[in-house]
Parts: structure tokens; sequence; C-alpha cells
């Protein structure tokens, strides 16, 4: 077995979690569940970020201590996944003592290394970003950036980082590893901020100004800034284990610059450890093609959908409406589109029928299929096409397109069944009719199965319960499952399943008095 890797971004704890979150915990669990099928040994770890200045001022605005703070907040990012049914073998918490260890032994690496040196910084600070500015961060019209908050002058002796030293490998290294940032477009981004001069890297903040945060081990009157320390995490969780480095780390656009494209690589090659082999970098969600604002009130809450439509409905349509990548928008119109014609009206519908024409005409039991016709010759042949092209565009994170796929594939069963009318078939006491109804019945369960194989990295619940009224229990070797064959014939199939139940109809508006 071939090891995987992967890891999303930690989720900083000082407010709860919201669609974009969700969506990356579940990309990010799709392709952990794609490799396992694949048959990788995957390794796929999530986590919360719990230091910096924002958690400390929410922990004083609240009179808790710090530490109370992460504790109630994280515990809302860890109920997100199983909420989401996501499959991570591991949870890292940067107050971990396993975590702390390991910054303080690499800050104290670089430090004997000479790399990091002690420096008087006059310039600007912005506390929204906890991040020093220079006149270059300005826009051209000489204001802020919104992303930067309220900034203010400031003159402090800090600790730096020797990152300008290596600006010249890394583009070198960016260059020549053209897979290294998905998009490619990304990468170019990349280059272009890396052809004005870099700063070293201030990564620490004084502990009169910052107590909260990991003490330097090599001066305990400052801490550590909390991206010299979030970023470690990746390292950390497997430091003792063999299995860095990382094959994706799956981040949202906002922080690839300059966190893990220029920071995290440049600290991994100073501390002589191999770089994780791709940046998987993500868009963002609009809601009704507006920002979303907790503020305003323009957020969606991942509970409200799968409470409503189920966990399945939510990650089917996060994966198909986005492609990796690009941003996109979410709006209750548009998921109700896909679920009421891609879910409820397609799959569902083919589960449905699948199981009330063979407890009809078959007594519950799915018959041996007879030589195949023009017609099932034709689903073969597009099963062929759809397996072939699907496999591909998950490696190469086309989820969506691969969705789209396999549900025409879909579609062209249930396209398959009114040409074949079961139903009338059944009526026919002709042999030849009941020898078609035999191998109509054989031919669309085997459809739904080979359509839920595809599946099933996506919705796994409604995978296994499909499995489940089929009674079938795939087998262990997932690409042996693609196969079009005779694995259900004999199977006992249940009466009925409805996965995708028609949404409730929206209450009239109270009349005004």
């Amino acid at each position: 077995m071939k090891s995987f890797y992967l890891t999303t971004a930690i989720d900083y704890v000082n407010g709860l979690p919201h669609l974009g979150h969700a969506y990356e915990k579940v990309l990010t669990d799709v392709i952990a569940r794609f490799h396992r099928q694949l048959g990788d040994r995957v390794h796929f770890l999530t986590g919360v970020d719990e230091h910096g200045q924002k958690v400390q001022q929410a922990a004083q605005a609240r009179g808790i201590p710090p530490q109370q703070y992460v504790d109630e907040t994280g515990a809302e990012f860890r109920a997100l996944l199983p909420l989401l049914n996501i499959s991570n073998d591991d949870f890292i918490r940067t107050t971990e003592a396993r975590h702390q260890q390991v910054v303080r032994r690499l800050l104290q690496q670089l430090f004997d290394q000479g790399e990091i040196y002690q420096a008087e910084y006059k310039g600007f600070y912005s506390t929204l970003a906890e991040q020093f500015l220079q006149e270059k961060d300005r826009l051209p019209d000489g204001s802020w950036p919104e992303i930067f908050g309220e900034v203010t002058g400031i003159t402090e002796t800090n600790y730096f980082f020797k990152l300008r030293k290596y600006q010249d490998w890394l583009v070198d290294y960016i260059t020549q590893h053209g897979d290294f940032i998905f998009p490619r477009f990304r990468q170019k981004q990349v280059l272009e901020f890396l052809k004005e001069p870099l700063n070293d890297l201030c990564i620490s903040r004084p502990r009169d100004r910052l107590a909260w945060g990991i003490p330097l081990p090599f001066d305990p009157n400052y801490v550590t800034y909390v991206w010299f320390d979030a970023l470690v995490n990746y390292y950390s969780a497997v430091a003792d284990t063999g299995q860095w480095p990382a094959d994706i780390h799956v981040i949202g656009k906002d922080i690839l610059i300059p966190a893990h494209a220029i920071y995290w690589p440049v600290m991994l090659h100073a501390l002589g450890l191999p770089l994780p082999k791709q940046l998987l970098v993500h868009g963002w969600w609009s809601l009704n093609d507006a920002k979303m604002s907790k503020s305003k009130g323009n957020v969606v809450v991942p509970s409200d959908y799968t409470g409503e439509f189920g966990v399945d409905a939510l990650r089917y349509f996060l994966i198909r409406e986005m492609n990796v990548g690009q941003d996109s928008d979410f709006s209750r119109a548009q998921f109700l589109v896909r679920y009421n014609s891609e879910l409820a009206n397609n799959l569902g519908n083919l589960v449905n029928r699948t199981l009330n024409m063979t407890t009809r005409f078959g007594a519950g039991v799915i018959p041996a299929a007879g030589p195949a016709a023009d017609a099932e010759q034709e689903l073969h042949a597009l099963w062929e096409k759809t397996r072939e092209e699907v496999i591909p565009l998950c490696e190469g994170f086309q989820f969506h397109t691969a969705l789209e796929r396999t549900m025409h594939f879909v579609t062209a069963t249930n396209a398959y069944i009114e040409k074949r009318a079961p139903w009338k078939l059944g009526k026919s006491a002709e042999a030849a009719d009941q020898a078609l109804l035999r191998t109509s019945l054989a031919t669309m369960a085997e459809a739904l199965r080979l359509a839920v194989a595809l599946l099933q990295a996506v919705m796994p619940a409604a995978a296994a319960r499909i499995n489940g009224v089929l009674g079938y229990t795939p087998g262990p070797v997932w690409r042996d499952e693609l196969a079009w064959g005779t694995r259900l014939t004999g199977a006992k199939v249940a009466e009925a399943l409805v996965l995708f139940p028609r949404p409730a109809p929206a209450a009239p508006p109270a009349p005004k008095s």
C-alpha cells in the first residue's frame, strides 16, 4: 500500500465554523476517500489553530482564560466533522504538548543555525491579520486593504527569521515544480508576488503585548508568531511517524500568499526538511452573489442543510457546484435545483424503480441477465466510457465534472428503463418478454450498483444505504467493483428506500393585519 498524507488548513478559533470551513473539510474528505478506494494507506489530518492575538482578545472580551475560550470554540469545529461525515484520522490542536514541543525544537534548531536574529522593527501592524506591514502593502491611493482592518504604527524589538535570503531558491523551486501549486494560475500569482524583494519574517511577539502563545525556547520574554506556530502543525502531527512529507495541503486562496507558498516552504528548506508535494488551493463561496458576512447575517450554517436535506445532499452540492480552485456561489434556489433534478428525480428515482420493479416482477430477487441486446449494449458501452473518464477526472481534482459524468450515466439508465418498460413486459405471458424482463431488471440493478461505486467518496452514507437495499456488500478492491458483471444475481432487495424526500413547501406569508 502506498502512503498518502493530506491535510486541511487548521481553523482559527476566534469565530464559529461556516460554509467555507465545511467545503474544505468535505473536499479533503472526498480526496481521502478516493485514495482509500484506490488502495492507498491514507492519513488525513485536520485541526484548529488556537494561539494568537485575536484569540487572546476574544477571551478577554468574554472575561474568561484563553484556554477555556479555545476549549469551547474548538469543540464547535470538532463537532463539524461528524456532522459532515468527515473521515479524518487525526485532529490536532496547537495548544497540545505534542505540537508545542516540535515548534520549540524547530525554533531552537533555526536559532542555533543562525537563521534567527533580534532587531528593532519600526513600521505598521495589522491586529486583524496579526501581521507587520510595509509601505508596499498599501493600495495605490495610500489606504490599507480591507483584509488588514485597523493598521497602526509600531516600534518594537523582536526576533526575525532570514526569509529574504531564500527568495531566489524559492523562485527556482516553484518554477521547476510545476505541480507544486494547483491550480496553475495560483502558481503564477505567487511568482508575480516574488518579483518584489521579501522582508525577513518577524517570528515573535513580546509577552507583555501577547501572552497567549508558545514561548520562544531561546528567550522566554517572547512568544511565537502565530504563523510560525500554526504551519508547523502539518509536520508536528506526524513528526515521529515517518509520514512526512504531506502529499497535499488543501487550503483556501486567502492563505496561499504569503503563508503557505512562501513562509512554509522556506521554513522547511531552512530546517532541511522536504516540502509538501502539492498545495491544492480552493476558492471562496459567495451567498446569493454577495460576499458572506456574519455581521450582516449573510452566511450559510451547514447544520441547517444537513438537518433538512441530509449530510450527503450537502456534500453532493458542494462538490458538484464548485470547480476546485475557482469561486462559486451558494443559493438555496440552486441547491434545490441540484437536489430535485439530480438527486431526487434522477438517482433517487432509479433506486425506487429498481426496488419497486424487482419486488413486483422478480419476487424481490435480482434475476440473472440473458444475452445483451442493442439497448443493453449501449448502456454497457456508456458505462465503460464513464468509468474511463471519471477516475482520471478525480485524480485531477475535477470532481464536479466526474459527478456530471456519473449523473449522465444515471440519466441514461433511467432512459433505458423507459425504453424497456418492465411494467409492460411483466404483463406479457410470452417467454421472450419474460426473458427480456429478467434482463432489464438485472441491467438496471447492475447499472445502479456501478453508479453508486463512483458516488461513494462524495456520498458515503447514501452509497452504503443503496448497497444495503440491493442486498450487496462491496468487495475489498474498489477497481474490481467497477467491472460490469453479475454480482447482484440472486440478491434479495428491500421493497423501498426514500433517499431524498421532497422538501416541505415554504409556508405562505402571514396575512397582513
